[in-house]
């Protein structure tokens, strides 16, 4: 088992990789029993050969996406610690022992490499990133109640248990989002701690599309609330429908009553009605949801007593 495992996720990375790679072993040099990791997502670069001179340990995983290497990472590596760092050269490799002695020594779950509260705004030139980070971090304050700072951050810290119990559903960048979101839920022990962080040097293009993973990751908020607070998503869903009915069936249906004695607006009644039922099935769909995500809850505690003991 390794001291210390660096990962890095690559596609075409040939340009900054090798820096990467060696400010990676210089930074550690006082850490034994580190490993830096290149996983190689089918780039059509030099980035194999040249992580390989710098001196990593590259392997491979031929199914795209990040949250495909990420999967592929977790599974194959043992280490009592990992970090995770792009292979773009926008990250500080000299933060990474004290990162890692966050989790080694004062035993956190995830360190997050916070860049919204340093730098990012100013050196990050791409159009609408600023903005899109403002709004990710915001809908997960507001409906995840926590403190991590920055949402979408590849520079992570994380502990042997995080690694182990850490179900990787995502396939590509909304990652991040999937497990800040893990982390909130399952109340891991978590850090921010503040980072300089620098745009990619020229020639360096980003493989993130901001439009289409940023619709991507807030569908992913959307779907992680519904299914890690299902009491409160239908219960929500259920005052809605009910609103909506007494919205409708006031002045369609109980006034003109009240004036005619006569219902004149059947369909309406009945579509009323129908909500009604609708939002209260949904409230005791959203009870039953509940008891068992708190039962996946006591398992997961299971889980990590398991990995602890290892």
């Amino acid at each position: 088992m390794d001291k210390l495992a660096i990962l890095i996720p690559c596609y075409n990375e040939a340009q900054t990789i090798g820096k990467v790679v060696k400010d990676c072993l210089a930074a550690t040099q006082a850490i034994p029993g580190t490993v830096v990791y290149v996983y190689d997502n089918n780039s059509q670069d030099d980035t194999v050969k040249i992580a390989q001179a710098a001196g990593a340990v590259v392997r491979h995983e031929y199914m795209q996406g990040k949250g495909n290497v990420i999967r592929r990472m977790f599974r194959e590596i043992n280490a009592e610690c990992y970090v995770m760092i792009d292979g773009d050269d926008t990250y500080p490799a000299e933060e990474i022992p004290k990162m890692a002695k966050y989790v080694l020594e004062q035993h956190y779950d995830m360190v997050v490499g916070d860049r919204l509260s340093s730098s990012y705004f100013e050196e990050n030139k791409r159009p609408f990133h600023g903005i899109g980070n403002k709004l990710v971090r915001g809908s997960i304050n507001f409906f995840f109640k926590n403190d991590i700072r920055d949402i979408l951050t590849g520079y992570r810290a994380f502990s042997r248990e995080f690694v182990k119990t850490y179900p990787v559903l995502s396939k590509g960048f909304e990652i991040e989002t999937e497990m800040s979101i893990f982390a909130i839920v399952n109340n891991l022990a978590m850090k921010n701690h503040i980072i300089e962080y620098r745009d990619r040097p020229a020639g360096s293009d980003s493989k993130l599309n901001t439009f289409a993973d940023g619709f991507k990751v807030l569908r992913l908020i959307f779907t992680l609330y519904r299914n890690y607070k299902p009491l409160a998503f239908y219960s929500l869903l259920g005052a809605f429908l009910v609103l909506l009915a007494t919205a409708f069936f006031i002045p369609d249906v109980w006034i003109p009553y009240h004036q005619t004695g006569k219902v004149l607006n059947f369909p309406t009644l009945i579509v009323c009605g129908f909500c009604v039922l609708a939002g209260i099935i949904s409230v005791y769909a959203g009870l039953i949801l509940d008891a068992i995500q708190r039962k996946e809850r006591r398992e997961f505690e299971f889980r990590l007593q398991e990995v602890s003991k290892k």
